[in-house]
């Protein structure tokens, strides 16, 4: 089963342009569509809760931080949290699209540039504050800013650039049971084309393990220069925004990509050659579920980003707990009427 729209985010969106599909309504045998019935109410129930928990959240440090990784992280969680409406209207019509093809193909690439421009901003931050710790002279002497800056404009080139030549090809497939599906049922295609979508897919693949590596080379090293000696404010926050953030990657992003090699072969069908798997039903159908599941886990990394902003700045936690008083902290006050009851008065700040 090209299961889910978020299959988008990793590996089906580089995959819809390499396809050249070449009608939006080319048929899909739905005796060969492995799918898990579980996903359509798995995802209509918590993506609802990722974008409105999300969205407040973004939306909230977007309007505390100004920092320069920091911000674009957040811009990178809005781009996910924006496009979930679509996919909970697409779930809870059991996988069917009922938008343009354009808006399925849109979607498709805010979830790809939405998830690895993440991964890249989290490895950022990493290498970043690892090196404001380790080396605080020549940190500081630096122009941060700009630097900041600039790494940020390379990501999002990158990774818009290359989203951009996917949107001209056909997103929609409509199976045999007249359902509109958005990024799924590519088993059909030519081998060669499948061929290329795995190596795409194995590719990106390949990019998050590396940016996983360098985070947690950093946090490993960070740790080893910690042992036997006692660590200042600065050293202690940096310690645990790494801890921070490798748990991120660990929960959220680390499944998928365990997952997504074998799953991809197995959900193309490569018929013979390089790429063809001969794995029984019962395992298909296992990876296939698997993979539903660490979908569910890769999306909460858009209400779990917080946490490492968190941890990062004093300014944000400044503002968390100030906002937190004011919200579950206020006066109480009693007032003796003339009737000689006592009331309570709630005064909110």
């Amino acid at each position: 089963c090209m299961s889910d729209s978020f299959l988008i985010r990793k590996a089906l969106l580089s995959s819809s342009s390499l396809y050249q599909v070449e009608t939006a309504a080319s048929t899909v045998k739905s005796s060969d569509f492995l799918d898990s019935d579980f996903r359509y109410m798995l995802f209509s129930v918590v993506y609802s809760i990722f974008f409105v928990v999300g969205f407040l959240a973004n939306v909230y440090v977007l309007y505390v931080l100004q920092l320069t990784y920091m911000t674009n992280l957040t811009i990178a969680d809005l781009l996910f949290v924006c496009a979930l409406p679509f996919w909970i209207s697409y779930y809870s019509r059991g996988g069917h699209w009922i938008y343009k093809d354009f808006l399925c193909r849109l979607t498709g690439s805010f979830f790809f540039i939405s998830t690895y421009s993440t991964i890249l901003f989290l490895g950022a931050i990493s290498l970043n504050r690892y090196w404001a710790v380790t080396q605080p002279l020549n940190a500081a002497a630096s122009n941060k800013r700009w630097r900041g800056i600039i790494v940020s404009v390379l990501i999002w080139l990158c990774l818009v650039s290359s989203a951009i030549p996917y949107l001209p090809s056909e997103g929609g497939h409509t199976d045999k049971d007249n359902l509109a599906r958005c990024f799924e049922g590519y088993h059909n295609e030519m081998d060669t084309v499948k061929r290329k979508v795995a190596v795409t897919n194995f590719l990106m693949i390949g990019l998050f393990f590396v940016v996983f590596f360098l985070v947690m080379v950093c946090n490993l090293l960070k740790a080893l220069l910690s042992l036997g000696k006692r660590l200042r404010g600065l050293e202690r926050r940096a310690l645990k925004m790494l801890l921070a953030v490798v748990g991120v990657f660990l929960l959220c992003f680390l499944p998928h990509h365990v997952v997504q090699a074998p799953w991809v072969l197995a959900v193309l069908k490569i018929k013979e050659g390089w790429g063809h798997v001969d794995w029984d039903q019962n395992t298909l159908q296992t990876l296939n579920d698997a993979h539903q599941i660490t979908l569910v886990l890769m999306g909460l990394n858009c209400i779990l980003d917080p946490v490492v902003y968190y941890f990062a700045t004093k300014k944000f936690r400044r503002f968390i707990m100030a906002h937190l008083k004011k919200l579950i902290m206020f006066p109480l006050s009693f007032i003796i009427c003339n009737d000689g009851q006592i009331r309570l008065s709630i005064q909110f700040l």
